[in-house]
């Protein structure tokens, strides 16, 4: 269903608040067809606001956003869908090192991927990722402060 009113929809997610309510919608339907999901998120985001310089926004087009000094980690949707921003490079080896990581369910041509999260097991991978992000800005961070 997300996928078909990506495709068929996607033009609607510059109309102010709608990718919101239609995030909304989907953490409703998670809640009562899919709860572990939600747990799982939430698990996510409880190891994720312990590290240093990590905050959380909504994002704009609709779910859980993980920043880094401002700088966006990836997020989540409400139905589990992860989506991280890579170089191109970093993004083919992930997608070769675990089938789990795809290309982006709408930017294919880029270095974003996307996990579609299913099951606990997916929480060490979408914690595993974010931790590869995080090192990556932290560290470009350590080096224009030196």
């Amino acid at each position: 269903m997300f996928l078909f009113i990506i495709k068929y929809f996607g033009f609607l997610k510059h109309v102010p608040g709608l990718p919101h309510v239609f995030d909304g919608l989907l953490r409703l339907y998670t809640l009562l067809f899919n709860f572990h999901l939600l747990e799982a998120i939430d698990e996510i985001e409880a190891e994720l606001i312990t590290w240093e310089n990590v905050t959380t926004s909504l994002h704009k087009y609709g779910g859980l956003q993980f920043n880094y000094n401002g700088k966006e980690l990836g997020h989540i949707h409400s139905n589990g869908l992860l989506d991280m921003p890579f170089s191109r490079s970093k993004k083919q080896q992930l997608m070769q090192q675990d089938k789990r990581v795809k290309d982006h369910h709408t930017f294919i041509n880029s270095g974003w991927i996307s996990v579609y999260m299913s099951s606990p097991a997916d929480i060490v991978l979408a914690i595993a990722l974010f931790k590869i992000s995080y090192q990556k800005l932290r560290d470009r961070d350590l080096c224009l402060t030196q």
